[in-house]
C-alpha cells in the first residue's frame, strides 16, 4: 500500500509561529510542533521514524514544551496537558491566517491546561 506524500504548507507553519504556546501562553520564539502520534478518529497515522506528518497537524509551542512533547510518550504528554492535540491542530488549520481566531483557539486550550 502506497502512502500519500506529506502535505507541506509553509504559509500555515509561518502563521502558527505567530501564535503563543498552546501549553503555557508564552508568545516568544514559538515553534510549529508537529503531532506525530496516530489518531484513529480521523485515520491519522504516525508517519514513522524520521518522517513528519502533514503540516496541518501542528500546534504553536515554546521550545521548552516542544522538547517535552518529543521526550517520551507524546500521547501521554498531551493527555497530561489536557489538550486534544489533533482537535486543536485541525481547528487552527481551519482558520489559518486569521490571527484573532487562532489566538482565541489557543487561549481556549490555555484555559484548560495545567502547565507542566
Amino acid at each position: 500500500m502506497l502512502r500519500n506524500p506529506r502535505q507541506h504548507d509553509e504559509k500555515h507553519l509561518a502563521w502558527v509561529r505567530t501564535l503563543p504556546c498552546i501549553c503555557c501562553g508564552n508568545p516568544h520564539e514559538t515553534e510549529a510542533a508537529h503531532i506525530r502520534f496516530s489518531d484513529a478518529r480521523i485515520g491519522k497515522n504516525n508517519p514513522g521514524v524520521g518522517a513528519k506528518p502533514d503540516d496541518k497537524f501542528v500546534l504553536p509551542m515554546c521550545g521548552f514544551h516542544h522538547r517535552m512533547q518529543h521526550s517520551g510518550d507524546e500521547k501521554q504528554f498531551w493527555l497530561k496537558q489536557g489538550i486534544d492535540a489533533v482537535l486543536y491542530a485541525l481547528a487552527l488549520y481551519s482558520v489559518s491566517g486569521d490571527h484573532e481566531r487562532g489566538s482565541l483557539i489557543v487561549a481556549s486550550a490555555n484555559a484548560a491546561v495545567e502547565c507542566v
